[in-house]
């Protein structure tokens, strides 16, 4: 029963998340996301890598988010070296799509 004086519980990220299929299933996607982008970081030019983030899966379709026209149109170039890096690493992403964040 709920008491007007009485404080929520607070819980912590870890345990929301545990506590949370929707939420757990979601983290999961946001790790599997940034493990892709660890395995081909250093396959990306130092200078551009602050400029590209991970973003969502969506099947075999991995998106990439990228702050500049300059990085995605260098980005554009390096695509199919990053697929094949991730294919030789197991993963099964058929296509990686860019989304220029504005």
């Amino acid at each position: 029963m709920y008491s007007p004086h009485r404080q929520p519980r607070a819980v912590t990220f870890n345990q929301a998340i545990e506590n949370s299929p929707s939420l757990a299933r979601l983290a999961g996607m946001v790790r599997e996301s940034s493990d892709l982008l660890k395995s081909v970081e250093l396959l990306l030019p130092a200078p551009m890598r602050a400029s590209v983030k991970a973003g969502p899966i969506e099947g075999e379709v991995w998106c990439l988010l990228i702050s500049s026209n300059a990085a995605a149109a260098k980005l554009r170039q390096l695509l199919p070296t990053l697929q094949a890096r991730l294919q030789a690493n197991g993963h099964k992403i058929t296509s990686i799509r860019l989304k220029l964040l504005r």
